[in-house]
């Protein structure tokens, strides 16, 4: 996770930089975001039924070779002189498409992971967050310092090789066995004549199904939807923007980024060493109210580039705790043979949005200017995240701490658990959330 992870932050800056210095554009920028998360978005709501089928090791390293060879073909064909902006969708596309079932192997795998390591499901999750606060550390930083010094597309040649590593660490390091298909167990309710193991079009139904009956699952995707859109707007198109207005260059992204990512991993890390003696519900929101509007309001400000990162260092802080505690409350929930479909459904709709935060957000600056976007922006997320924690759903994450249905349906195979997970007074597990 933190190979392929910390190249898709170093592109996440690296690929907006390179359009916006080569055609000028914001909307052209936010054109560029929004072919990337579109198929990204589409291709992983439709993948779960496969990573459970062919099991997510397969799907994990097959998927991160295409992405590294798309990846790579963007600074060859520009040296060549042959990178038309219309093939660069292309390539965007491709990297989305196949990043999306590669995202979603991974992030099936932290619970059998969780198994072979003998920690307790909502500690790896912690150690997920640990991960992936890492590279949204180290990959910006080190994309802010790339472009700086060699350009933009050297970090897209980072991005490549990033892939290619993570394909080879998932394919051959990995222990044997691991990442195989859960087979499908047979059910009372399944007709005589019905084959063990389901078609697609069945897999993909019941993991519809099961979604729709978890509300909490249904509020969270939601809320979610709704911010990771105007993050992709944030970091897609208004952060470059700002730093370019603001005469501080891509190292001033590299620099806020960093600081929000060493943030957020100590917040990760405390989450991991007492995520499950921790009230999720106050937690999660309190998260939520340091690490959203404040990076709006404080770009639309004239604060000096010191205050800017004071502030991305406790919305950071804040938001190392989010992913922990929202994967703790989806693996407890989805049963294991369930869990790609779930959360390939519950991913994507969480993601919907994002495709056309960069789109949206580059053409709002570009009619009306950033500091209005910004100020609307913040707005908008504060509002998001205080109104729906006023929703009943939300006793749920503690109410029903450890308790979810997939321990509870006896048509459901109980997921595995090692005998350290089981001495943790309040086990837990994850629904991570996918912010850039």
């Amino acid at each position: 996770m933190a190979v392929s992870l910390t190249g898709t932050r170093v592109s996440a800056i690296a690929l907006p930089w390179f359009v916006l210095v080569s055609t000028g554009s914001a909307t052209q920028t936010g054109v560029v975001a929004f072919c990337e998360m579109a198929p990204y978005v589409v291709v992983k709501a439709f993948t779960g039924p496969l990573v459970d089928r062919a099991g997510p090791r397969t799907i994990s390293w097959t998927t991160d070779l295409v992405s590294s060879a798309a990846a790579f073909a963007v600074p060859v064909l520009h040296a060549a002189d042959l990178l038309s902006f219309p093939l660069l969708l292309v390539l965007v596309a491709l990297i989305g498409a196949a990043r999306g079932p590669g995202d979603l192997a991974k992030d099936v795998m932290v619970p059998e992971a969780a198994d072979h390591g003998r920690v307790p499901l909502e500690r790896a999750t912690g150690f997920a967050g640990v991960t992936e606060r890492l590279a949204a550390t180290l990959g910006p930083a080190a994309g802010g310092a790339l472009i700086a010094l060699l350009g933009p597309l050297t970090g897209l040649t980072v991005n490549a090789a990033c892939f290619a590593l993570g394909s080879v660490i998932i394919g051959l390091v990995l222990p044997r066995g691991m990442g195989l298909p859960v087979p499908h167990p047979p059910s009372p309710r399944d007709a005589a004549d019905t084959p063990a193991e389901p078609g697609y079009w069945r897999r993909f139904g019941q993991g519809f199904t099961f979604l729709r009956s978890e509300p909490l699952l249904l509020t969270i995707v939601v809320m979610v939807m709704i911010t990771n859109f105007l993050d992709a707007a944030f970091s897609a198109v208004l952060l470059p923007v700002w730093a370019k207005e603001s005469g501080n260059g891509p190292s001033a992204i590299g620099l806020c980024a960093g600081a929000g990512g060493l943030a957020a991993i100590g917040g990760s890390l405390i989450a991991a060493g007492v995520a499950h003696r921790m009230r999720r519900r106050l937690v999660f929101f309190a998260g939520f109210l340091l690490a959203g509007a404040p990076r709006w309001l404080i770009l639309a400000s004239p604060a000096p580039l010191w205050t800017v990162v004071v502030v991305f260092a406790i919305g950071g802080f804040g938001a190392g705790f989010l992913n922990p505690i929202l994967a703790a409350v989806s693996y407890e929930r989805v049963p294991r043979r369930l869990l790609g479909r779930v959360k390939a459904l519950s991913g994507a709709l969480s993601w919907s949005g994002m495709p056309l935060g960069g789109l949206i957000g580059g053409a709002a600056v570009a009619s009306i200017g950033l500091a209005p976007v910004l100020l609307v922006g913040g707005a908008a997320y504060f509002l998001t995240t205080n109104l729906t924690g006023l929703r009943p759903e939300w006793r749920e994450m503690d109410r029903l701490r450890g308790k979810g249905r997939a321990a509870d349906d006896p048509a459901l195979p109980t997921p595995r658990r090692t005998p350290d997970s089981a001495k943790e007074p309040e086990p837990g597990a994850g629904l991570t959330r996918n912010v850039r």
